[in-house]
């Protein structure tokens, strides 16, 4: 009945319900939405049987500082056959393979398993089975599992699949089975699965070009495991052989560790931070409005004193009273929290536990603010406060001093929530200035093609097929050049490996930093828009007649030579034992790995070399190509590619379709976003402030309307009594800056991680909040008060 009753009053104030219950629908519908993806992404656990037992076999390598080395064959035997903390070891990375036979050839992902893989992950197949030791032995029969996605796609979910054989790099694989609906490994979304197929026999130290997955046995902690796996490492390095030009001594002085941690890490990676800086921020946005609801609360409960008045005057009890008080702050809380359920549910993902959140959130913000009119009315001295006050009676200082303690929160927090907005802006603009290794990104379109040995086998006729399509693509038009490369900038693919130079001299077993390698073509460097800092770029003769050149880049010719022009004609090779090849050139830096991230010291081979990392003959098959033109993007142009490769090799595929624009603004994701939601959380914070400042000072001058008659009749001038209250939301300000900037200090450190070419204390972003919210207060206090003085004295005084 209570509740009726406060509904009823709520809804006969409609302008005052209304204010209140957006202002908390924004705060808790933005906290709502934070919120479901910091539950989808964070705290779900994986989809997998006890997800808690599934760790990652990652590893560091501190001694040629490594911090995420992954995993190897030789650990993956060394777990398998003597850890006491682990079972189910399992090794995977991801692949492409080029399916032919079923129509036009296509590229799609795949993974490539220990057979221990799926097991590990306690899958169950939807049909057929799922691999097991027969498929995983060296020569074994080449089976494949397809995810069930590529089954109902590529095959119409034709049940009689399994058994039937398909072509993959042009070798003919069984499918065994299919693998459940719901199957996700982290974010790999592969096609298929197929197997690895190691050699024990032939397996090396070294080789750390895959990711590892386990389960903790039962009762065992993760750091246990780290201990035994660390246990196990002197062990390891010497059951197997050191790969050829390489030492014991030399992976001894690299100083392998474990690093086990959960599997879930491996799926949010940096996403764990900005996620909970941004929960933080839309947090601050939600007291804000808690703030500004309680203002507005308070305004109403002043309007109501000749009530409560009457009502203690009565025998109504303070707690009565402090629990009316409360019902009505729930109930306008519960308003504003509804609408936060409703719209597109799908999409943002609400399930229980963010209805539940919500629930929380609004039962916490009713008790927030409603807790500021209940403690100014609802105490036990309620009856003589009521009784001595009266409308004719000026408000006291302790009657604005809550109000205006509330106003000088939602200041400092909107100046904490802009200064990091602001420090996100400054960052991304830092990131724009950063030179990448390339120019005009929008207009370089790339693809991958891969040459199955199956296809071609001589390392020399794919040379001709790679430079044949090179040829073709570029007499395309609109097309001014075309490249190859084994990696793109912005997007991860490399691979790392020691540079010994032949004019340093390292100790026994010395182990030299690791260095980026890739494998690139003539011309690579103009189509990019990179430049040569000096000497030549790779010649086609250099590409065939295997001459034993490479080109680096000028942060490693800097750190080995001091100045780029000495790096020509010195000599660098990748172990003790293969061949010395001499820099023919010097290429300015690339930002490999984003532009938020150093430019890596980087080796350029051509695509096909003699007597590298082993191999007597080493020839690129998957490669990239760059084409630049101003129809980059463009259906037209990608159909015309398209044509052109197949018209070299009607089999090849075109993968992973894109421009360089598009890597790179994906490198700049995170930022963005990040960037994104501070800003619309600083704006609402601003807009949130400045509506309590200007409610703060309106109402203090309608209270005040007949002082200001008086004064007025007085012959007060208008700026005097401007500045008497326009001085009052100013102090407001200022206090609420000063409290902010401390804040803003401190919390604003949490951000570092995300920030680039900009300090935590940036004083042009701290100088620039602190000027636009004082200025934007002045603005919100000098409304209310020139409206006030617009009024005729004489109205005003009779009015009172």
């Amino acid at each position: 009945m209570r509740v009726r009753h406060v509904l009823r009053r709520l809804l006969q104030l409609p302008l005052f319900t209304t204010a209140a219950v957006v202002t908390l629908a924004v705060g808790i519908g933005a906290n709502t939405a934070i919120f479901s993806v910091v539950e989808g992404v964070l705290l779900k656990p994986l989809p997998f049987a006890d997800p808690g037992s599934l760790v990652a076999l990652d590893h560091a390598a501190p001694g040629v500082n490594m911090t995420h080395a992954g995993a190897a064959p030789f650990l993956y035997y060394t777990y398998v056959e003597n850890s006491r903390t682990l079972r189910d070891v399992a090794l995977w990375r991801t692949d492409a393979v080029t399916v032919t036979g079923l129509g036009d050839p296509e590229e799609v992902r795949s993974l490539e398993t220990t057979a221990s893989f799926l097991q590990a992950l306690a899958v169950q197949p939807a049909m057929g089975r799922l691999f097991d030791a027969r498929d995983d032995v060296p020569d074994g029969p080449l089976t494949t599992v397809l995810t069930n996605e590529y089954w109902r796609t590529r095959f119409g979910a034709d049940p009689g699949v399994v058994g039937r054989p398909i072509l993959l790099d042009g070798r003919s694989y069984t499918i065994i089975g299919v693998l459940p609906p719901r199957f996700r490994f982290l974010e790999t979304r592969p096609a298929l699965l197929t197997t690895l197929q190691f050699d024990r026999a032939k397996t090396f130290l070294g080789n750390f070009s895959y990711q590892g997955i386990a389960r903790l046995k039962p009762g065992v902690s993760l750091d246990r495991a780290n201990a035994d796996a660390a246990r196990l490492m002197p062990a390891a390095l010497r059951t197997f052989p050191p790969f050829k030009g390489f030492s014991l001594k030399m992976f001894e002085e690299a100083r392998i560790t474990p690093s086990l941690h959960p599997l879930k890490d491996d799926l949010v990676g940096e996403l764990r931070p900005a996620l909970w800086i941004l929960m933080g921020t839309i947090g601050m946005v939600l007291l804000i409005a808690c703030a500004n609801v309680a203002n507005l609360l308070l305004v109403r409960a002043d309007s109501r004193q000749q009530e409560l008045a009457i009502r203690a005057a009565l025998g109504a009890g303070w707690a009565q009273i402090a629990r009316e008080l409360l019902v009505e702050s729930l109930a306008l809380a519960a308003l504003g929290g509804a609408p936060a359920n409703l719209p597109r549910v799908d999409d943002i993902g609400i399930d229980g536990t963010v209805l539940l959140f919500t629930a929380a959130a609004s039962l916490g913000a009713g008790l927030l603010f409603g807790s500021a009119p209940v403690l100014k009315y609802g105490g036990p001295q309620l009856s003589n406060a009521l009784r001595a006050g009266g409308r004719t009676l000026s408000d006291s200082r302790d009657r604005h001093r809550m109000r205006s303690i509330l106003v000088v929160l939602q200041v400092a927090l909107a100046l904490v929530l802009l200064v990091s907005a602001g420090l996100m802006i400054r960052t991304f603009r830092a990131l724009k200035d950063v030179r990448p290794g390339f120019q005009h990104a929008e207009e370089l379109q790339t693809f991958r093609l891969s040459i199955p040995s199956a296809q071609v086998k001589d390392p020399q006729d794919v040379i001709r097929m790679e430079q044949a399509i090179v040829d073709r693509l570029a007499s395309l038009n609109g097309v001014t050049s075309v490249a190859l490369s084994s990696g793109m900038p912005m997007t991860g693919d490399h691979w790392s490996d020691p540079i010994f130079a032949a004019d340093h001299p390292y100790q026994e077993g010395q182990v030299p930093p690791l260095r980026r390698f890739r494998m690139v073509s003539p011309g690579l460097f103009q189509t990019m828009g990179n430049v040569l800092v000096a000497g030549r770029d790779f010649t086609w003769d250099d590409v065939y007649q295997s001459r034993r050149v490479t080109i680096v880049s000028e942060n490693l010719a800097r750190e080995l030579w001091k100045e780029p022009a000495a790096a020509l004609g010195k000599q660098i090779r990748e172990t003790t034992q293969t061949p010395w090849r001499e820099i023919v050139g010097v290429v300015a830096d690339e930002r490999n790995d984003g532009v938020n991230q150093p430019a890596p010291t980087t080796a350029f081979f051509p695509i096909l070399m003699d007597h590298f990392e082993g191999s007597d003959v080493l020839v690129r098959r998957s490669l990239t190509y760059v084409v630049r033109s101003p129809r980059a993007g463009s259906r037209a142009l990608l159909d015309e590619i398209s044509r052109a490769v197949w018209s070299v090799n009607s089999n090849l595929p075109l993968a992973s379709v894109k421009t360089v624009q598009e890597s790179y603004e994906a490198s700049l994701a995170r930022t963005s976003f990040t960037l994104v939601m501070l800003a619309i959380a600083g704006g609402m914070a601003l807009l949130l402030g400045l509506t309590g400042i200007y409610g703060v000072i309106a109402y203090t001058v309608a209270q005040r309307r007949r002082e200001i008659g008086i004064r007025m009749a007085l012959g007060a001038r208008r700026a005097e009594v401007m500045r008497l209250f326009v001085g009052h939301g100013l102090r407001l300000a200022l206090v609420g800056v000063a409290v902010g900037v401390v804040a803003a200090v401190a919390l604003t450190r949490l951000m570092a991680t995300l920030l680039f070419g900009v300090s935590v204390m940036d004083p042009i972003t701290y100088g620039g909040v602190c000027l636009a919210l004082v200025g934007a207060t002045l603005l919100a206090s000098y409304l209310p008060t020139l409206r006030a003085l617009s009024v005729d004295p004489a109205r005003a005084l009779r009015a009172e």
